[in-house]
């Protein structure tokens, strides 16, 4: 693996380890995190198209794995749709495609990038830092293990309100402190 997609990766997966997992932004990382089930890709795109083609390979890949060994991906794509709104206006394209018939409804798509941006906030507002990520990236979750997770966990539809919660408590300072630079 080039130098770049190692350096691409360990940053993904200290912002996963101080960020996600370490403000438990997602109560479900860390379990596949800690059994190594998620698959780090770092795609050479340099056109959505090219990316396009990546996620689809990438989720066959996803869909003929064993579980127990790759439960996720994580689609890295720094070289592509670095500027959000592009990225952004790329997701309806990957919902079209993870809805394909061959995916049988087996897949969702989280969007993660360096500008996440949701609707109704400016762009330094801090709960956009819950989907912040060092790189575009997309992550691929099979719908099984989402609804295992989230039958497992007691209310899990205040994950969101409480990751704006947890991030409006520990403030831009507060980010800045978990050394997160890439951001």
């Amino acid at each position: 693996m080039p130098a770049k997609a190692e350096t691409i990766i360990a940053a993904t997966q200290l912002w996963l380890e101080k960020a996600v997992i370490g403000l438990n932004l997602c109560p479900f990382a860390k379990a596949v995190h800690v059994k190594k089930q998620i698959r780090y890709v770092v795609s050479t795109a340099a056109t959505p198209e090219a990316l396009l083609e990546e996620l689809i390979s990438e989720l066959r890949a996803l869909q003929d794995a064993d579980p127990e060994k790759i439960d996720t991906t994580l689609l890295i794509h720094p070289y592509v749709l670095t500027d959000f709104l592009d990225f952004n206006d790329f997701l309806d394209t990957v919902d079209i495609a993870v809805a394909e018939p061959e995916f049988n409804d087996e897949f969702q798509i989280a969007s993660l990038h360096p500008q996440y941006q949701f609707a109704g906030t400016v762009p330094d507002d801090i709960e956009n830092y819950t989907n912040r990520s060092p790189y575009p990236t997309l992550h691929l979750l099979r719908e099984e293990s989402v609804d295992r997770a989230v039958a497992a966990f007691p209310d899990a539809d205040q994950i969101v309100d409480n990751n704006v919660e947890t991030l409006k408590e520990l403030g831009h300072e507060g980010w800045k402190r978990l050394g997160l630079d890439v951001l």
